[in-house]
């Protein structure tokens, strides 16, 4: 028996919303009986399409990020559901469409939010990693057929030799907080970065191959400028304290201090 997961390569979304409108064509006024009640034609996005941007202008950078249900291995809208909610053999986190009937409170248990309430029939439904179209002979779901670019990654996590298998080892959850056993992580989560752009003030030119070193509390990392005099420190941490430091042989050395909050542009750095 296969235990199904997903990885979800953020680097390789490019916002299309494939997935998305491959979901709704599947579900929307569209029961599958014994799976889910039909999904309403507005108001839930089983797979939702989080858009992030980062940095300021010039330097911005634009990340989409698809959120499916995480078909966790502890999930909270399992406890106390009265049998609506149960695990399959395979891994996947079903909403028994009659036993649901009138339990709005599951709606609020999923601390991803991915529980969605439909009032026409009376029900909780979510993402089902298309249950019955893997129960037919399908190897995988909808959103994963429709993805042009690679971004999702299905499979049996189980099988050493699958795709999602080899992925996942360098994949992480969105929120290992949480601790639900999440079945859904994630390659390349936008985190922050630290960029800028260094010139010459003599020469009025961009300043090549000159070194900027990030440093940290208990850390360090060093680059060159490119052509451009551009440089960039990626997947930094939110809310730690750094310092900058650009140095070049027969140049004041400059410092900038810095806090990662949010991604930084520093904008131009003369010499």
């Amino acid at each position: 028996m296969p235990r199904y997961g997903m990885v979800i390569d953020v680097t390789k979304c490019d916002g299309c919303y494939n997935c998305f409108i491959a979901c709704k064509d599947e579900y929307c006024e569209q029961e599958k009986k014994g799976y889910s009640a039909a999904q309403p034609m507005t108001g839930q996005d089983w797979m939702k399409i989080i858009p992030v941007e980062r940095g300021q202008f010039p330097k911005v950078k634009q990340d989409y990020i698809a959120v499916p249900c995480m078909q966790c291995e502890n999930p909270a809208c399992m406890t106390d559901s009265n049998g609506a909610v149960h695990m399959r053999d395979d891994g996947i986190v079903m909403i028994d469409p009659e036993k649901v009937k009138g339990q709005k409170d599951l709606v609020t248990r999923c601390p991803y939010r991915r529980i969605y309430w439909n009032a026409e029939a009376d029900v909780a439904q979510k993402c089902t990693f298309c249950a019955h179209l893997l129960d037919a002979g399908w190897k995988e779901p909808r959103c994963v057929e429709a993805c042009p670019t690679g971004t999702l990654i299905f499979g049996d996590l189980d099988d050493p030799n699958s795709e999602v298998s080899k992925a996942w080892k360098r994949a992480e959850a969105m929120h290992p907080e949480y601790k639900l056993g999440d079945k859904v992580r994630y390659i390349g989560l936008p985190k922050n970065f630290v960029a800028g752009s260094v010139a010459f003030g003599d020469k009025d030119e961009c300043a090549k191959g000159v070194t900027v070193t990030l440093t940290g509390e208990d850390d360090a990392q060093t680059t060159q400028t490119d052509a451009f005099g551009d440089f960039e420190f990626e997947d930094l941490p939110e809310g730690r304290s750094y310092k900058v430091t650009v140095g070049a042989p027969g140049y004041k050395t400059q410092e900038l201090e810095v806090k990662t909050y949010k991604s930084i542009y520093l904008g131009d750095i003369i010499l």
